[in-house]
């Protein structure tokens, strides 16, 4: 008797996957299967076919080859079904999603009432029923049903009172909320799940995100957020020039894999190439000497050459991305952006007491729930709307500029080409296109109208006009939605060596632990100042809710003498000032270490043989060279004069 463990069956299973457009490949030879716990992150450009191959998996779509395996048992739910633009409340369309347990209830209700009346020859039978339904019901989580609906929707953002709303009156954003709800409690055990991180806000990521972890099914999740990522996936899947890749691990784990791996096989084609070149060398030296024997060997090197250059694998290349970075045009003074008790409202409140003071340098990131007022805030400072109370000012020679996140200043009849020409008349068009291919648009691609290009395409746009601007405040609104994570690096190294000031509204995680020298949570009152990125935000949130609700708890007695203001005041504003120097620090290091490692390939060259016989070739280099160690020169400077600043802060 055979006592080995039989594998578990996959939930899916897909074998040699192939799909094109026309005459464009998306994607070839993609195979895997999901087991029944897996946490899958499927990454890849915005293009590459991701929610393509959602839709074959689903059926919607035939693949040009290959074919999809489902368990008999197999439930599978996706979030491509858009939810009822109906008079129906947000809590009542997500409840649909239990209609079996519903009618569970309705058929218990008849057997009940049926009971109060039943001849006694019918008690037994109605009693089984009544007994059978009611184990079924349990089963089924008919005791906890409304309780975890609820808790989804306000998980995911809903307050109380906007789950009695209409859908007819919600936004799309709000629907697509309510649809992901339904999807996460639809109890299928595989979820296909396309960005669904998109419209909420920080506080309900965290949520989904412990949703997943504990989540008893399979899920795969198409993601360009990677503190998500990292923080529910226990696999990752990349479509990648066309070809695929399956790692363990989340997409950190997964990253460092794949650099481990290309440089294996970075390595392994020199040396293949390099053995090749010297088996060759000898081929030719046989072939000189010109004897029967030498042509012998000769013809079998060539085939031994032959059989090698037939295994070389050429390591992937990168996948194209943007090109770029903010530079200010000219230095502002040191108190950039003053605001005192800024409020506004509409039909209600929307914030009240905004209170800020923002100084040169500083990488400022605004933080809060969807719809405290970040956004409004934003354009009440660009002068786009009017405050109801307060006022504000920017500093001396600070201009600033502005990305909104959802890119009204575009015009939609009008091409990239076009768009670029009308906001910089005084830049020809050679300029533009040389511009816009650095944002990856060539060729044709500059003369489509805006208004059919991708959301991605359009914040490219969006984000060349800023990077022509010359600010020296760059206000951002979202600047991290619509681009791939490809993008989203390219936009973080820019920001983090632009030398000017930021101030940031974003639910980018990742970008604000990256970059953030303070943390400004927008609330009803106004806001709160955390020191330092997205980790140290969270840690003394915790902190400050452990202390609330200690005082709380405990007996009235009449208060300490606070601290006061202008001490605790002073504190922030040193450590704020810590933070901004280390900073500058951390910069003029990568810059020197970037310009050391340049000059060091520049003399490696020189040092060819080819190139010191080359005359023309080793002056050019050797220019080059030069020119390089007096900017090394001057990076030197810089960073002694950072850290010699930080020091002296650290010692005040």
């Amino acid at each position: 008797m055979n006592n080995q463990r039989r594998k578990p069956m996959p939930v899916l299973a897909a074998h040699h996957i192939k799909k094109s457009f026309v005459e464009r490949l998306l994607f070839e030879d993609i195979s895997f299967e999901i087991n029944e716990k897996d946490k899958v992150g499927l990454v890849g450009v915005n293009g590459c076919g991701k929610t393509t191959l959602f839709r074959i998996l689903l059926g919607q779509e035939q693949p040009d080859e290959g074919t999809i395996y489902k368990n008999r048992g197999a439930r599978v739910v996706s979030m491509a079904q858009s939810i009822e633009n109906t008079d129906t409340s947000v809590y009542e369309a997500t409840l649909a999603v239990f209609a079996p347990l519903m009618e569970l209830e309705t058929a218990m209700e008849e057997v009940n009432a049926a009971l109060e009346h039943a001849p006694e020859k019918e008690l037994d039978a109605l009693v089984r029923r009544q007994h059978s339904l009611r184990e079924r019901y349990e089963d089924g989580g008919g005791l906890t049903f409304r309780s975890r609906t609820r808790a989804a929707l306000l998980g995911l953002g809903f307050t109380e009172a906007e789950l009695q709303k209409p859908l007819s009156n919600m936004s799309g954003g709000e629907r697509n909320k309510a649809q992901l709800a339904r999807v996460l409690l639809s109890g299928a055990n595989l979820l296909l799940l396309d960005e669904p991180t998109n419209h909420l806000d920080i506080d309900a990521i965290a949520w989904l995100e412990e949703y997943l972890r504990g989540y008893t099914g399979a899920f795969i999740v198409i993601s360009h957020d990677r503190y998500f990522l990292d923080a529910v996936t226990n696999r990752t899947m990349e479509i990648k020039n066309t070809r695929f890749f399956l790692s363990e691990g989340n997409y950190t784990r997964h990253m460092e894999l794949m650099a481990d791996e290309q440089e294996m096989l970075r390595r392994k084609y020199l040396n293949t190439q390099k053995e090749i070149r010297r088996i060759e060398s000898i081929v030719d030296q046989q072939r000189r000497w010109g004897q029967e024997r030498n042509f012998i060997t000769a013809a079998s090197k060539q085939k031994q050459a032959d059989r090698l250059r037939a295994t070389l694998v050429a390591p992937e290349r990168e996948t194209e991305g943007i090109r770029f970075r903010f530079h200010a045009d000219e230095v502002g003074g040191n108190d950039v952006l003053i605001a005192e008790g800024l409020s506004k409202a509409y039909e209600a409140p929307v914030f009240r007491d905004v209170t800020l003071h923002v100084r040169k340098g500083e990488r400022v990131f605004l933080l809060g729930p969807n719809g405290c007022g970040k956004t409004t805030l934003l354009r009440v400072l660009m002068r786009r709307e009017r405050p109801d109370a307060g006022t504000f000012y920017f500093g001396a020679k600070v201009r600033p500029g502005y990305y909104e996140q959802h890119m009204t200043g575009l015009n939609d009849a009008l091409s990239a080409l076009e768009e670029v020409r009308e906001a910089y008349p005084r830049m020809d068009d050679t300029a533009i296109r040389t511009a816009l291919a650095a944002f990856l648009f060539r060729g044709d691609d500059v003369h489509k109208e805006l208004g059919l290009l991708s959301g991605g395409e359009r914040a490219r746009v969006q984000l060349l006009k800023l990077m022509l601007s010359g600010a020296n405040l760059l206000l951002l609104d979202e600047p991290t939605n619509h681009l791939d994570i490809a993008s989203r690096e390219a936009l973080e190294r820019a920001l983090e060596e632009y030398d000017g000031t930021l101030l940031i509204v974003t639910h980018d995680r990742y970008l604000v632990d990256r970059l953030a020298d303070r943390v400004l949570y927008l609330t009803g009152e106004g806001v709160e100042e955390y020191i330092g990125g997205y980790t140290e935000f969270l840690a003394e949130r915790a902190r400050r809710a452990m202390l609330h609700e200690a005082y709380a708890q405990q007996p009235f007695q009449e208060e300490a003498a606070a601290p006061k203001q202008n001490d605790y005041r002073a504190k922030k504003e040193r450590q704020s000032a810590l933070n901004r120097a280390a900073g500058e620090v951390r910069r003029a290091e990568e810059r020197v270490a970037s310009a050391e490692e340049e000059l060091a390939a520049l003399e490696a060259e020189l040092a060819l043989p080819d190139v010191a016989s080359d005359y023309k070739k080793a002056s050019e280099l050797a220019r080059t060279a030069d020119e390089k160690r007096q900017a090394l020169e001057g990076l030197y400077r810089k960073w002694e004069e950072a850290q010699a600043h930080l020091e002296e802060l650290e010692e005040t």
